[in-house]
């Protein structure tokens, strides 16, 4: 999985802050290191200069293997607090998005195991009633 980190003209960027970032994100999304080809992750100073409450954001945009990109957006304080949330809510939206495939593909398998169960039985009636009649 590779994350790639982006920040506006008001956050310093720095190789500490971007070794931190993936941190924080590879251990949030371990889980999914298997299932995702990379993530995007763009960090802004919503206010510029201005002091302000909830003026740090940050987007993630997860790029899932076969599927459409996921993205969440989180606003705190401070930029930790920003990067946290948004792993966070990352976490959830792929835990919702991959539990609603792992629930299709179990009803599918479902279906055809409950198609070839009624295929049995039909094939076992008509033996049976074929041996009836042959009685």
């Amino acid at each position: 999985m590779q994350i790639q980190v982006n920040s506006d003209n008001h956050i310093q960027s720095s190789i500490r802050l971007e070794e931190w970032v993936r941190t924080t994100i590879e251990s949030t999304l371990e889980r999914y290191e298997e299932d995702l080809t990379r993530i995007e992750v763009h960090l802004r100073d919503e206010n510029g200069d201005k002091p302000g409450p909830h003026d740090m954001r940050c987007q993630l945009e997860a790029r899932p293997k076969g599927h459409q990109p996921v993205s969440v957006t989180h606003k705190a304080d401070t930029l930790e607090l920003a990067i946290e949330g948004a792993a966070t809510k990352l976490d959830h939206a792929l835990e919702h998005m991959f539990g609603k495939l792992r629930n299709k593909r179990a009803a599918t398998a479902a279906n055809e195991d409950g198609g070839q169960a009624d295929a049995l039985l039909e094939e076992e009636f008509l033996e049976n009633e074929q041996a009836a009649l042959n009685s």
